[in-house]
């Protein structure tokens, strides 16, 4: 296969990994925090560490190393307006993504914690599942918007 597709089609998959795998870990770290069983959302919050960064963090990295390959293969500018936007929008993703894993640690911590019979403090779990929560959207978003500005490349 020649160069430039097998690195188009290794950054396009990396891309479906990172969101895809955001959209459902947190869809399963939200079902199993909220499901008011401590067992189940300690695996929901144990599981989702884990597939952080078994996933999104190895699709995270190839993002970027994969898409500058491109960008320099095509001769495409890389300081075309539509590709800055791309690195500033991902930088927030990141920003977003590297306390949510902390939260993620966290979290998983107290439901251990609780599983043990510890007393745990109820309203900074409450806080910071809030937290990872509000800090998910903008990630979701602006990875959503690095897709369009992808596939459109406006000028």
């Amino acid at each position: 296969m020649e160069t430039y597709l097998l690195l188009k089609t290794v950054h396009i998959i990396s891309s479906t990994i990172l969101f895809g795998t955001g959209i459902g870990i947190a869809f399963f770290f939200l079902m199993g925090t909220r499901s008011g069983d401590p067992a189940a959302a300690y695996f929901a919050a144990r599981t989702t560490a884990v597939a952080d960064m078994i996933f999104t963090l190895t699709a995270g990295l190839v993002q970027p190393i994969s898409g500058f390959a491109l960008v320099l293969m095509t001769g495409v500018d890389p300081f075309a307006p539509w590709l800055l936007a791309t690195y500033a929008i991902y930088l927030v993703a990141l920003a977003c993504w590297l306390p949510v894993v902390r939260l993620q640690l966290q979290i998983r911590d107290a439901y251990r914690a609780r599983l043990d019979g510890a007393a745990i403090d109820e309203g900074l779990l409450a806080r910071r599942i809030r937290t990872w929560f509000v800090l998910g959207w903008p990630a979701f978003v602006g990875l959503a918007l690095v897709f369009w500005l992808m596939v459109a490349k406006p000028s």
